[in-house]
């Protein structure tokens, strides 16, 4: 099983985890280089998502949440008047809009790839929390623009950093 995972994970995390004067293709180091990146993405995420929480209920005033589940609620329900919803749609967005920005400086050039897998990781610990598939259509809007923000984001920021890094579409025909 674990062979298998191992040969799986480049085709979905891409080639491009290191910059292209230091790219190893395939080997062992290579698939710890990936699964490294994702943990220090899906840590800083999570992170990011916590102190955003808790900014929230600080600045909101709201004292009727569960800080430590906030990240996985998408029971509340949606109303502009309702500070516990404010609570999670904020945090929400502000750290896909900063996750991306972190995650360009962490893995430089797929910041798409990490993104849409930490997003997925997201939705799986949220149904393991919540015990329950997410139905809400408001908070799939608020992680679907908020993915949306974290690629765009998050890619801009790499591409101008590392622009030296990237591979351009006609360095891929020498290959």
């Amino acid at each position: 099983m674990a062979s298998t995972v191992l040969q799986v994970l480049p085709l979905w995390f891409g080639e491009g985890w290191m910059s292209s004067d230091k790219r190893q293709h395939g080997g062992p180091a290579h698939y710890w280089v990936v699964l490294q990146n994702l943990l220090m993405c899906m840590v800083c995420f999570y992170s990011l998502y916590y102190i955003a929480v808790s900014l929230c209920i600080g600045l909101l005033r709201v004292h009727e949440i569960n800080s430590l589940l906030a990240p996985f609620d998408y029971t509340t329900q949606p109303s502009w008047q309702n500070p516990k919803y404010l609570v999670g749609v904020i945090s929400t967005e502000v750290t896909y809009l900063l996750g991306g920005l972190v995650f360009a400086w962490i893995v430089e050039e797929w910041v798409w790839d990490y993104a849409i897998t930490v997003t997925l990781l997201h939705i799986a610990m949220t149904v393991a929390v919540m015990s329950d598939f997410p139905s809400a259509e408001h908070w799939w809007i608020a992680l679907g623009s908020g993915l949306v923000m974290m690629i765009f984001g998050g890619q801009l920021l790499a591409y101008k950093l590392f622009r030296s890094n990237f591979v351009y579409p006609a360095e891929l025909q020498n290959f």
